[in-house]
């Protein structure tokens, strides 16, 4: 019993350490390049990167944050 809460109390405290020591990442500047991503394709196909799309002019992403909630 004894090892048992001195496993829970040794991964309670690696974990309060790691969220202790995590960066959030910076933000990007006006002006500056978005970081390169890749999604998976709605319709099931090859991934889609960033990338390869900025490379045909500009892109909008857009999100419905509240488009499946009950709000």
């Amino acid at each position: 019993m004894l090892s048992i809460r001195w496993t829970f109390v040794a991964t309670a405290l690696l974990v309060l350490l790691a969220g202790a020591l995590a960066r959030p990442a910076a933000a990007l500047e006006v002006g500056q390049k978005a970081p390169d991503f890749a999604l998976p394709a709605a319709t099931g196909g090859k991934p889609v990167k960033l990338s390869e799309l900025t490379a045909k002019g500009p892109v909008v992403v857009y999100t419905f944050i509240q488009a499946f909630t009950a709000t």
